[in-house]
């Protein structure tokens, strides 16, 4: 007997809660179902299932096997999906979730390109810096930027943005330029709220890492206004390089303490579930880890 098949067959009880409902589902006869337990129990040498005349419940080992059973018949239908889609041109419609700053700067140069390379495609696109529930709200994706991804969350990481310390020249001409992190409790800070800790900037210097705390003369749950704002003389602003990086090319601002280093963050793909990731999200997965690292 096929392993592969007693195993759905397993699974298909415990789904249905019954021998019947499981023979209903895989077109089976009840005798052909419970023919494949027996002959599972009998070569695990376990018992899977407890049988009643009226329940059904699954042992110790029952329960470990259904969870093992489960994700191998997950993996074997991604794996027959993705083979038989590569022949398919993806189409439909995906939902996508940005952080506002990075989705303007970096990402809305790249939809056209995905648009023209897979015409069938429709792109409904969020831009919202507020941390979404992707299964909640129907997001099919997001792309979020983080020192590390969230553990409960299927992630691919699509490139790296650096944090970069800035001031304007007008701002350090007034106020001096801080040579060490602690001086920086005294400088006007313009702080990202959504950060995990926005009132403690950390910076990695010869003696490890150095956590600084500040007194935010600005808080705001936009980085471009933290920029502005910096832009215009009105203090320092921590912020990634997308935000920042043309400014300081520019010399409009300055960036500060060179010899420490600021942290650096992932951009991730997020999705809510493997087995629910489509062709044409793994195509735009594949799209944008191409373009950002062009």
């Amino acid at each position: 007997m096929s392993r592969s098949l007693e195993m759905t067959v397993f699974v298909a009880i415990v789904d249905a809660g019954s021998f019947v409902g499981a023979a209903d589902a895989l077109g089976m006869s009840k005798a052909a179902v419970s023919r494949h337990i027996v002959a599972l129990e009998s070569r695990l040498g376990v018992r899977l299932l407890q049988r009643t005349t009226r329940r059904l419940s699954l042992t110790e080992e029952g329960q470990i096997f259904y969870q093992r059973a489960r994700e191998v018949l997950n993996a074997m239908d991604e794996a027959e999906s993705t083979v038989s889609e590569r022949a398919l041109e993806p189409g439909g419609r995906i939902r996508i979730n940005v952080p506002v700053s990075y989705g303007i700067a970096c990402l809305a140069p790249l939809w056209s390109g995905f648009m023209a390379r897979y015409p069938k495609v429709e792109l409904d696109i969020s831009l919202n810096d507020r941390v979404v529930d992707l299964i909640e709200e129907g997001y099919d994706m997001a792309v979020r930027i983080s020192a590390l991804p969230s553990s409960s969350l299927i992630c691919r990481r699509l490139a790296t943005t650096r944090m970069m310390l800035c001031a304007s020249p007008d701002y350090l001409s007034r106020r001096g330029t801080p040579t060490t992190p602690t001086e920086l409790l005294h400088h006007d800070t313009l702080t990202y709220t959504l950060l995990a800790n926005h009132e403690e900037w950390y910076f990695q210097g010869q003696e490890g890492q150095v956590r600084t705390r500040i007194r935010p003369k600005v808080l705001s749950n936009n980085g471009d206004t933290c920029r502005m704002i910096a832009l215009q003389g009105g203090g320092i602003t921590l912020q990634p390089d997308f935000i920042l990086g043309a400014d300081v090319r520019r010399g409009e601002l300055t960036e500060l303490l060179p010899d420490y280093k600021t942290q650096e963050l992932g951009v991730y793909a997020v999705f809510p579930s493997r087995r629910q990731l489509s062709l044409k999200v793994r195509h735009m997965v594949d799209y944008l880890t191409q373009a950002l690292n062009h």
